[in-house]
């Protein structure tokens, strides 16, 4: 199958193991000029934005986007955003109308859409996403595909603890400023502040300590913050409970159009289970729909346990293959 194929060559761009195409990477460019070709090869019009977002447009194309991005985590997965790229081109193709978008920088902050919103003056009236769940839902269920309801809000920051560097076999424990020490307390005071939340989450992914030698007590740690709820209340309340300044933040978005329902009558036309559910990932969809964009999402299902963001991501290729046809269903009714 052509998908299957093309996202075999997206995987090879920047070596292995895994995707390796970060944001603003030679990488990510070599991806978005094979997909540039690609679009070329469907006969879709070429365009890049002065945002590096790519696209292409079918002839007599109304307003209506499908795609999603090709950049990648260090170390990441086959199918994260490319198979929503290499779907939309064949979904395109084969309907004969709509225009693919392939997004810079989703995994950093969805830079290209983001951008895009805030200059406001390019929407489309509907945009269609197909994304691998990301998680076990799907599996667990036994469904292959899913529609996406919405997408939590995130905040990110940082926290910043401070201590008294010091000799580590003069300076007697009793007495001692360790910043790391107070820093596994305060991971372990997030950890406790996002179980009292009903279905928030909150990660300290990145940790830095200075002055870093094996033998000086630690006298400033720095940690990344991330944290993600449902909807602008329980969001409110972690930040508040945590006590920190977002960097930024993206609000909570719902999928409550025609475009999400065109989703649901392509799966049920089949004869499918309808599986509905949220995505705890932030995607560009959402910023889309933030925006007052018409936006819908479809879930393919992940084996692996929903592992994603890891060489380990995978779903089959009969759901992929029907991923593909749900997607062109549900694009076919939206621009009608």
């Amino acid at each position: 199958m052509r998908v299957l194929e093309r996202l075999d060559e997206l995987y090879a761009i920047g070596g292995g193991p895994g995707a390796n195409r970060p944001h603003g990477s030679a990488a990510e460019d070599e991806a978005h000029r094979l997909v540039a070709a690609w679009l070329e090869d469907a006969d879709l019009s070429v365009e890049v934005d002065v945002h590096g977002n790519l696209f292409g447009h079918a002839p007599g194309s109304g307003p209506v986007w499908v795609g999603s991005h090709v950049d990648s985590v260090p170390r990441g997965g086959r199918f994260d955003g490319t198979l929503g790229v290499v779907a939309a081109i064949e979904a395109v193709e084969r309907v004969g109308a709509g225009s693919v978008v392939v997004f810079r920088g989703e995994e950093v902050g969805c830079i290209g859409s983001r951008a895009l919103v805030a200059a406001g003056d390019r929407l489309p009236d509907a945009f269609l996403e197909l994304h691998v769940e990301q998680g076990p839902v799907l599996a667990e269920r036994d469904a292959a595909l899913g529609v996406v309801t919405g997408i939590v809000g995130y905040a990110r920051g940082e926290l910043v603890l401070e201590g008294q560097a010091g000799h580590a076999g003069t300076t007697p424990m009793a007495g001692r400023e360790d910043a790391l020490v107070a820093a596994a307390s305060e991971i372990q005071r997030v950890r406790d502040a996002a179980l009292g939340i009903a279905g928030a989450v909150a990660t300290i992914g990145k940790v830095e300590v200075e002055p870093g030698g094996a033998n000086v007590i630690p006298s400033r740690v720095w940690m990344s913050l991330d944290v993600r709820a449902p909807d602008v209340e329980r969001l409110d309340a972690l930040v508040r409970e945590i006590g920190f300044e977002p960097g930024y933040r993206v609000e909570p978005a719902q999928f409550a159009g025609s475009a999400p329902q065109a989703l649901r009558d392509a799966i049920e036309a089949r004869c499918l289970s309808l599986v509905e559910l949220a995505s705890g990932a932030g995607h560009d969809a959402g910023i889309l729909a933030g925006a007052g964009v018409d936006a819908a999402m479809l879930f393919v299902r992940s084996l692996n346990g929903g592992v994603s963001h890891s060489p380990d991501e995978l779903s089959s290729d009969d759901d992929v293959a029907l991923a593909v046809d749900v997607l062109a269903d549900a694009l076919a009714a939206t621009t009608r």
